[in-house]
Parts: structure tokens; sequence; C-alpha cells
């Protein structure tokens, strides 16, 4: 897995901080996760699950999660 580029959110904590998830697609058209201050520990996913979950999210279904997080990017 080592020929695998990792992406994160713009949205991850800066200065070099271990909050970040990573994602990305293999060759094998599979998704891997990982957090990056735990880089060798990699879950696997399929496409429709992924896709599923990227909905659930853009739908607000976890929202319960971050709630009363302050948005660093809108924070004045």
């Amino acid at each position: 897995m080592s020929d695998l580029v990792w992406r994160k959110s713009s949205f991850s904590g800066g200065g070099g901080g271990g909050d970040c998830i990573e994602v990305t697609r293999g060759d094998n058209g599979m998704i891997y996760l990982r957090e990056s201050d735990e880089p060798d520990v990699v879950a696997v996913t399929t496409p429709a699950k992924w896709d599923a979950f990227v909905k659930g999210v853009k739908a607000g279904e976890f929202d319960h999660f971050v709630e009363g997080v302050e948005d660093e990017n809108t924070a004045g």
C-alpha cells in the first residue's frame, strides 16, 4: 500500500496535527481510509458503501457527532 496517494480534507486540523482522516482509492477500486497519526491501521470499504456514507455526510446525518464544535474556517 505504500504506492497509494492519500488525500485529506482541507478542513483537517492545521499545524501538522494528527487529527486527519485520509482516503484513497486502490487500483482494485476499493476505498481505503486511515487516520494520519496511525497510518498502518487501514479500513477498507466498497465504492458503493463509501458513496452512501458521503451522501449521508452531505445530508447532515452525522452532524450530531460534531455538535458544538466550532468551524475554524468560519470563526471570526
